[in-house]
């Protein structure tokens, strides 16, 4: 499989090259809890209860996502780095010891989970009627999380080769596999929401089966490798990848949020309100993780000419993604108003579910165009080695605009008000992320053209940004 030249004056080919596999593997892997969502919401008689149950684990499914972000995403633009810069043997060395904290970290997640299991569970947001089908998905889905974790985190490695295509099939090979498992296990075994989960860890385990035997392959530019762990390369991953970490974190602390409050607003009907966020949640991330594929897909054409110096091309790149980003927003924009209903309506038949689950979904697209802006500078900033600027913005989203949101509207407004804090942080990321990427990036190139190594700003500086 022939690699792309991350190095090519065709700076918009490279960009899409790179962002299209990207977009559709993202698009296929948040397809793995979407399609266990609609089967389960279609089960006789407890569907509409068990979705909800779906929607208390969603913070738990996707801190274990976190993880694999904090190694693949973090390692990734270093390693990308180290070969711009025609550093292979140190490329080979961030490989091996990503795939030994992606295990380590997948049996420290696995063992917290079960430990902590019912509390957690409770905590989350499940009543009384929603609390056995979350267990039961929950359970089964932790046990296989070392699966997810390594095939999301080392496919990242494949990716930052210029292995684009191959990234993508990753995914697909899982996703077509929960497809048809899924209703083999639901329906015909009559497993219910464990056959959901068992079908989902089946087919991350096919993932992870082809991402490591293509990195053991001969052919493959840097293949996989057991060497002794270093604890400087673990420790700048880690830095390189608190960022999407925490968005993906603070992603899970927002959900759990969001559930307490829609069970402490919505009164008895609660577990109702649950499961028509949970719907809404899955049509914004058809459109959110696309566009995150955009904005780290491309993180290994910043990083390898950020390492190679090649300033002219890196400022092309990222005008691409740019566009790409507010392109593809702005279709999915005008789009959630035609297939806002049609989508709510996979999920289940109640009709008084699908009409808020439409409203909720225009809701939460309001902001979307402006928030591709945040995206790509965000991820844009970890690729060019400002990982500090990256984590700073991602904070100021989430656990600042969007928590306060959350705990403040509906005690004015009411229940529905808790869907407002999406746009609204949303449009303050936009304004916040594009006037710090205006200041810093220009800093950033103008530093490392007279550098021999990666550029770093001083302590002030950091102080002062």
């Amino acid at each position: 499989m022939k690699s792309l030249d991350l190095g090519s004056n065709r700076a918009a080919v490279t960009v899409m090259k790179l962002a299209f596999p990207a977009m559709m593997a993202q698009f296929i892997s948040v397809l793995y809890s979407i399609v266990d969502r609609m089967f389960v919401g279609n089960i006789a008689e407890i569907g509409d209860v068990a979705l909800a149950g779906l929607g208390v684990c969603a913070p738990v499914a996707t801190l274990i996502s976190a993880f694999a972000s904090l190694v693949g995403f973090g390692g990734a633009p270093l390693f990308a780095m180290a070969m711009g810069e025609g550093r292979d043997d140190v490329a080979k060395k961030i490989l091996s010891n990503a795939l030994l904290c992606l295990l380590a970290l997948s049996v420290l997640v696995t063992a917290v989970v079960f430990a902590l299991m019912n509390p957690l569970l409770h905590a989350f947001g499940a009543s009384e009627n929603t609390f056995i089908y979350a267990k039961q998905y929950l359970a089964v889905y932790a046990a296989g999380s070392v699966f997810s974790i390594a095939a999301v985190g080392l496919n990242q490695f494949i990716i930052a080769q210029g292995y684009s295509a191959v990234g993508m099939f990753t995914t697909v090979i899982g996703a077509v596999a929960n497809v048809g498992l899924d209703p083999l296990f639901i329906f015909v075994f009559k497993m219910n929401v464990t056959g959901a989960a068992l079908a989902t860890i089946l087919s991350q385990f096919l993932s992870f089966l082809f991402v490591v035997g293509f990195l053991l392959k001969k052919s493959t530019k840097i293949r996989l490798s057991f060497a002794k762990i270093d604890w400087k390369v673990v420790g700048k991953t880690f830095r390189y990848g608190a960022s999407p970490f925490f968005i993906l974190a603070t992603d899970s602390i927002i959900i759990i949020v969001s559930n307490m409050v829609l069970q402490a607003y919505g009164g008895a009907d609660g577990d109702k309100w649950i499961t028509v966020s949970t719907i809404v949640q899955s049509f914004m991330s058809i459109v959110t993780m696309p566009l995150l594929g955009i904005s780290t897909g491309t993180q290994p054409v910043l990083g390898y000419n950020y390492g190679a110096k090649n300033i002219p091309l890196l400022k092309k790149a990222v005008k691409c993604i740019v566009i790409m980003g507010l392109a593809f927003t702005g279709i999915m924009f005008a789009l959630s108003f035609v297939l806002a209903r049609p989508v709510a309506g996979l999920f289940t038949a109640n009709e008084e579910i699908v009409s808020l689950s439409a409203w909720g979904i225009r809701v939460y697209m309001i902001g979307i165009v402006p928030l591709s802006l945040q995206y790509v500078f965000v991820d844009g900033l970890t690729g060019l080695g400002q990982p500090k600027f990256a984590f700073m913005l991602s904070m100021s989203r989430k656990m600042a605009v969007y928590l306060g949101s959350l705990l403040l509207l509906p005690r004015f407004f009411g229940v529905q008000a808790v869907f407002y804090a999406e746009p609204i942080a949303d449009i303050f990321a936009a304004c916040f992320s594009t006037a710090v990427f205006a200041v810093v990036f220009p800093k950033v190139l103008k530093r490392r053209q007279g550098e021999k190594k990666t550029e770093k700003f001083s302590e002030k500086e950091n102080e002062i940004a």
